[in-house]
Order: structure tokens, then sequence, then C-alpha cells
């Protein structure tokens, strides 16, 4: 299932790839992949940050790494985010969004 999942991978084990995000969702999901993204549905609305919050937070949790380490780079209002994880590789990135 993750396999279809699009990550680029540096050479200091920080990975990016591709969410789309469904805010105000009825419940907090990491289900999934569609044209190479992942997608992620919080039940925070998108208003003052708090679903991009949200999916920080699911992310560094499924990922097993710390908020800090997971950083949104690109869309932060839009749907499509780009997603930089630091200190994990692209193989375990794969294994754990797969648990």
């Amino acid at each position: 299932m993750m396999s279809s999942l699009e990550i680029t991978e540096a050479p200091d084990q920080t990975i990016r790839f591709r969410v789309r995000v469904s805010p105000g969702a009825k419940k907090t999901n990491v289900g999934g992949t569609h044209d190479g993204m992942l997608k992620v549905s919080v039940t925070q609305a998108p208003e003052n940050g708090k679903a991009n919050q949200a999916v920080i937070k699911l992310i560094s949790k499924q990922l097993g790494i710390s908020k800090s380490s997971v950083v949104i780079v690109a869309g932060q209002t839009a749907r499509i985010k780009t997603i930089q994880a630091t200190g994990i590789s692209q193989s375990e990135t794969r294994r754990r969004l797969a648990e």
C-alpha cells in the first residue's frame, strides 16, 4: 500500500514526501496513498494552523520521531503539503507508515 508513496531521501536521513490532508474529518487517520501522496485525515479545522499542527503531530507519532523533526515545507494553506522529516530513512518511513 505504501509502496506507491513517493519519498525522496537525502544522505543525512532527511526525507520528503507529499500528503493530501482532509481537515475537519470525523477521525484522525493515516490511510493509503493517492497519486504518490499519503492520505491524512485530521479532526481539526483548517484555521490558525490547527490542522497543520495536527498533521505534524500525527506524522511524527506514526514515524516514531519527535514533532520537531517533522516540518511542513510547502503547502501551509493548501490540502496538498510537502513534509520533511529528519532522522529516519526512506525504508524505515515506508515500514512505519504501513503499520
